[in-house]
């Protein structure tokens, strides 16, 4: 099971991530709600543990816009607001379950337990494109009907692309998503994988589907869709 932790403090987060990796979960931490925005469209989590009081952005707006694209992970929200008011403007923005700071480990353990045996996890919608699919639960990625083989970062990058079919996006966001903090020489990175990625997606007789748009980033779309929009060159080589 696969756990987005979103958490301003990090020595808090840092000992929850631990805690819960202990007992076999995958924790991914983030410390803002733009971070966690990003990491959730991105990933297909299990379970979303998010403090209310975050910077900028606070946990119930972030949780409010993620229902409201559709986001069907379980939400666990921790917050030191413990009136009625606040637990019910929690649970209304979408959360499923509430827990006031401070709280034992073993109840939270307990709590995400629950969360996740009753939600079973609402399998997320198949990303595609043409004769192009992409699983987000499964990672499996099917062209013409045949399996393709990909690494961990080509899927992500494929991934990427296929939530925002027909835009372009940029290697800024590329490098962002994909790769974190580690960006030294992240524009060679970026085009080997890019370039790994095309000779498998778009092996003949498939149509090709990625294109490079000069100057901008990538973008995946048939070949005639990149033709006289006026955003620069579309190049497949």
């Amino acid at each position: 099971m696969r756990i987005l932790l979103i958490e301003d403090d990090r020595k808090a987060a840092r000992l929850l991530a631990r805690g819960l990796q202990e007992e076999g979960f995958v924790v991914d931490v983030v410390h803002t709600a733009e971070e966690g925005d990003e990491e959730a469209f991105v990933v297909a989590y299990d379970l979303i543990v998010l403090d209310w009081m975050l910077p900028g952005k606070d946990g119930l707006t972030l949780c409010r816009d993620l229902r409201q694209r559709g986001c069907k992970t379980p939400v666990l929200m921790l917050t030191a607001r413990d009136s009625l008011s606040d637990r019910v403007a929690g649970l209304n923005t979408g959360a499923d379950d509430y827990l006031t700071k401070p709280f034992a480990f073993d109840e939270l353990l307990a709590r995400v337990r629950a969360l996740l045996r009753r939600s079973e996890l609402v399998r997320p919608v198949v990303l595609s494109l043409a004769d192009l699919s992409l699983d987000p639960l499964s990672q499996r990625v099917l062209r013409g009907g045949m399996v393709l083989d990909l690494t961990h970062k080509e899927f992500a990058i494929l991934q990427i692309l296929l939530r925002h079919a027909g835009e372009v996006v940029s290697r800024s966001r590329l490098a962002e998503q994909v790769w974190k903090d580690d960006l030294i020489a992240i524009d060679n990175l970026i085009d080997v994988h890019i370039s790994n990625l095309r000779r498998k997606v778009d092996a003949p007789p498939a149509a090709p589907l990625i294109q490079t748009v000069r100057g901008r980033g990538f973008r995946l779309a048939p070949a005639d869709d990149g033709a006289g929009t006026g955003t620069g060159a579309a190049a497949h080589a």
